[in-house]
């Protein structure tokens, strides 16, 4: 006991222990680098119907539906779909884009709820 490989032992998990710490603070700064947008759903509309991002950033997007009624958030470019309850809200992670114009949409009122992320 007290020997070479009872010391390369506890270097080892010092290291794991490392890394794993460092890992975690770099994910938790890039979450606190995030870009928080926020939008709303008001009868069957999203208000504002344009919200802007700037390029290469996550986004933390919160979506608050003030209707009675539950709405799917939706969007085909940003790989979203999200039910969110009448009365309630919910934040969307969004991915580093591109800039670009990205649509998306109420999916129980299509005609009436729709809006763009302009990414610049």
């Amino acid at each position: 006991m007290g020997g070479k490989g009872d010391e390369m032992t506890m270097f080892g998990a010092k290291l794991v222990g490392g890394a794993f710490l460092g890992a975690t603070l770099l994910a938790g700064s890039a979450f606190a680098e995030d870009a928080s947008l926020s939008v709303s759903i008001k009868d069957h509309r999203f208000s504002p119907a344009e919200i802007r991002a700037p390029a290469n950033t996550a986004i933390a997007l919160t979506v608050k539906n003030l209707d009675k009624t539950p709405e799917e958030f939706e969007s085909k470019p940003l790989r979203v779909e999200k039910v969110i309850a009448g009365g309630g809200e919910t934040t969307i992670h969004i991915r580093p884009l591109s800039p670009g114009k990205y649509r998306f949409f109420g999916d129980y009122n299509e005609a009436t709820a729709e809006g763009f992320l302009i990414v610049e």
